[in-house]
């Protein structure tokens, strides 16, 4: 099973959680035909956050900043590949394991494949997720029964 498992840097803005936070964060990107491939939205109490990613390039970047977003968030990993019955599961139990805990997690499954994002309280959690999360989702070696015929 392929997997990437890439660092990256979420963009995020606290708001008034009222109705068109959202368009207003992100019509700058949109006009500077930024790219976006993670979009978050969720409450806080009375506040809203938005996070995006990725935001790079000087263009994306001013375009980030108009909108009200900065470059903050918890260290967080974006974990992809192919999915099987109860893999965030191991993932989120080998970090246990190692005393890893995660600050927030949002994964989603389209077409038998995975994307989710890690995020940690540390630098040093997640890079040493990395390799836990890696060697969780390799792929299992099935074990072959052999079985002798009977009645001969």
């Amino acid at each position: 099973m392929v997997i990437s498992v890439t660092k990256i840097s979420l963009w995020r803005r606290e708001v008034e959680n009222s109705p068109g936070k959202m368009a207003e964060t992100l019509e700058p990107l949109s006009n500077a035909g930024t790219n976006l491939q993670i979009v978050m939205g969720y409450h806080i109490g009375d506040m809203a956050a938005i996070e995006v990613f990725p935001v790079s390039g000087t263009r994306a970047v001013n375009a980030a900043r108009q909108g009200g977003l900065s470059e903050s968030g918890p260290p967080s990993l974006l974990v992809a590949g192919e999915n099987r019955p109860g893999l965030l599961h191991s993932m989120s139990r080998a970090l246990a394991d190692e005393g890893i805990n995660i600050h927030f997690l949002v994964a989603q499954v389209v077409a038998g494949r995975y994307s989710a994002v890690f995020g940690f309280g540390s630098d040093d959690d997640a890079t040493r997720a990395i390799k836990i999360i890696k060697a969780t989702a390799a792929p299992r070696r099935r074990r072959i029964v052999q079985t002798r015929a009977r009645g001969r």
